[in-house]
């Protein structure tokens, strides 16, 4: 295993306006940010935003934009900041928020922990308890929005969630503190009251895992990657470039990793578009128990948190294997200092198995060929759990986004003899309550360009028995989604349904629009009434796809601010009422992978991975299978056979 070094951009040139900002750019923002008089002392940062529209049209030489979101406590106040960066940073746009908009940052999250940890009522609750040492204790503050205590308008407000341990390397998510629940004003740093739910025994169970905890099974033996030639991809400072595909790695505050100008290049006629931009857009999970400590769970995790800066550093050897190219992300903490995470994103090679396979059992022969993906992947950790994020790229074109969800249940506290309709228990004092992950994909299609349009296909059964005698016959309908109103879509497993983004401009050989197919493995829908908080914060996740024409200023799935926002008041639902066209349009996809969690005592106290996918396929995008002139491995032969004979070691199959 090896890392590899970027061919770095000449000294001349420019970084691309597209590149992520980098840590000397957002200290320039902070030093402008801080010399405003608007900017009290105890300011506070939720992020700066490369302004990726303004870079899609920039020329060489112009400085680079950017968008900030600074809490001002003391003014009760938040702004969003327009940037100019380069040589000479400036603000050039002020927007006044409601103070309860930006989401929490890490370095709030920290500050509020201590503050309850200090509070004398909180240390009685936790001393009736048995709890005497608070260092010990975790209070990880959770997104509130749809439960606001009346008595607290317009404030700022989290509810703490808390744990503890029994050591400094315990799991203390294995061990919830049930029915203690502050209420906390993340302005003043206060806890505003604190709710008494009832005493339950905590669980004397160790939930701690990991090497020298657990003894470790034998008889595993080394399986090593090895390339003794080196990767099959090269980079060009964010660029890479891997058989016939080319890609731009950027990253961001809300978004975490994000993909720019996916194109390919079939057999070298020039590269063709594909997408303008894929990342996770938004992350929604809703709990579903009416426990005190488990009834308001449900949280935008990209809105109200940010995946950016929750974004882990990996590990050569753990995290991925073989040659290996990492990228750096520059982040914002919300104490307003930039830090660098070093191998935020990983970029390697697999094998995939088959690509293809024929063998002609008349001549014997066989042609196989094995299929080899780029990976390009992060991590981001969420208090206790932990999302994997796997964009693949396929030399038949197709390309993947798996997510990988592993990391600590969320759990609450039980006595022996309760019921728990909603949630299951996994060790003593300890259950966990049915949920759901929600990831919202934002695609920014360019097939052959930006002129687009969605295709929704069905299997039908071919209704005329005139043209159907042997009742066999089923038509493939093609039916095309023209306006925003109609752009809500929903799966159904039974028609086969699925969607194709066109070009309205480019034709294949057979002259038909040329296409990519989008497949959703996971589509669970909400289980819940639709007066809920849940369904009436989150309403995106009640369709499996939303189609709308691209605007710079919708970025977001549900709405650029859902933190303690008005329930359902902004998001895609909303700008499906403009009704704008979709025939031949920049088209922006906004795609819902939903994964519905019963939990199982196998996933405590540490979850194997979990899988949700979603998958682009060309669809008459190519003439033929582009595969075609992947080379046979070295390593496989083959040879004219009878079809009786006994298979050898050297053909692959």
């Amino acid at each position: 295993m090896s890392t590899l070094a970027p061919e770095p951009v000449p000294a001349t040139e420019a970084p691309h306006p597209l590149d992520p900002l980098t840590v000397t750019e957002l200290a320039a923002a902070v030093t402008v940010l801080k010399a405003d008089t608007r900017i009290t002392e105890d300011a506070r940062f939720w992020g700066v935003a490369l302004d990726e529209d303004h870079a899609r049209r920039a020329v060489p030489g112009d400085p680079r934009r950017a968008r900030a979101v600074v809490i001002c406590p003391s003014a009760h106040i938040a702004y969003e900041v327009a940037l100019e960066l380069g040589d000479k940073p400036q603000s050039t746009a002020w927007r006044e928020l409601d103070v309860r908009s930006p989401g929490c940052s890490s370095e709030e999250a920290r500050q509020a922990a201590a503050m309850c940890r200090a509070d004398p009522r909180f240390r009685e609750a936790l001393a009736l308890r048995g709890i005497h040492d608070v260092s010990l204790v975790m209070v990880d503050p959770e997104s509130i929005g749809g439960f606001e205590p009346p008595e607290y308008p317009g404030r700022r407000l989290t509810w703490g969630s808390v744990w503890h341990r029994t050591s400094e390397d315990d799991n203390g998510y294995a061990r919830p503190v049930q029915g203690v629940v502050p209420i906390i004003d993340m302005e003043s740093m206060e806890i505003l009251h604190i709710e008494d739910h009832g005493i339950v025994p905590l669980s004397e169970e160790s939930g701690t895992f990991g090497a020298g905890v657990v003894p470790e099974r034998t008889g595993l033996k080394p399986l090593e990657v090895v390339q003794p030639d080196g990767p099959s991809f090269t980079v060009t400072g964010q660029r890479l470039d891997w058989q016939g595909w080319s890609v731009r790695v950027g990253f961001s505050h809300r978004e975490g990793l994000v993909l720019h100008d996916l194109t390919f290049d079939a057999a070298g006629k020039g590269p063709r578009q594909v997408i303008r931009r894929a990342a996770v857009n938004e992350m929604y999970v809703p709990y579903f128990d009416t426990a005190s400590t488990q009834y308001r769970k449900n949280f935008f995790d990209w809105g109200e948190y940010g995946a950016g800066p929750l974004t882990n550093s990996l590990a050569l050897g753990c995290d991925c294997l073989g040659v290996i190219q990492y990228f750096d992300a520059a982040v914002l903490g919300g104490d307003g200092v930039p830090r660098l995470i070093p191998n935020a994103v990983c970029v390697h090679e697999e094998d995939d198995g088959i690509l293809w396979k024929h063998h002609d059992g008349r001549t014997g022969r066989t042609e196989v060929r094995r299929s080899r993906r780029l990976i390009i992947s992060a991590f981001a950790t969420v208090a206790n759990y932990d999302y994997g994020f796997y964009w693949s790229l396929y030399q038949d074109g197709s390309v993947m986004l798996e997510i990988k969800m592993t990391g600590i249940l969320s759990a609450t506290g039980v006595t022996e003899d309760e019921e728990t309709p909603y949630a299951r228990r996994v060790a003593p004092n300890v259950a966990v309550t049915n949920h759901q992950h929600f990831f919202a994909v934002r695609l920014d299609m360019a097939v052959d360009g930006t002129d687009n349009r969605l295709v929704e296909v069905t299997a039908e059964p071919e209704p005329d028995p005139d043209l159907n005698p042997y009742g066999n016959a089923a038509r493939t309908v093609l039916r095309p989604i023209l306006n925003e109103a109609e752009g809500a879509r929903s799966t159904d497993p039974s028609r086969a349904l699925h969607w194709r983004v066109e070009s309205t401009e480019a034709r294949n050989r057979m002259g038909e629009p040329t296409a990519y197919r989008v497949h959703l493995e996971n589509t669970a829908v909400l289980p819940v009434r639709e007066d809920s908080v849940c369904a009436r914060r989150a309403p995106f996740v009640a369709r499996q796809l939303w189609a709308t024409a691209y605007d710079p200023d919708r970025r977001f799935v549900a709405g650029e601010y859902p933190n303690q926002a008005e329930p359902g008041a902004d998001g895609v639902h909303k700008w499906q009422e403009e009704n704008r066209s979709l025939d031949g349009t920049d088209l922006v996809l906004w795609a819902t992978i939903g994964s519905h969690h019963f939990p199982r005592p196998e996933e405590w106290p540490v979850m194997p991975v979990a899988k949700a996918r979603l998958r682009l396929e060309p669809d008459g995008f190519f003439d033929r299978n582009p595969a075609l002139d992947v080379p046979a491995p070295v390593s496989c032969h083959t040879p004219k056979q009878p079809s009786s004979a006994t298979p050898t070691d050297h053909c692959c199959g």
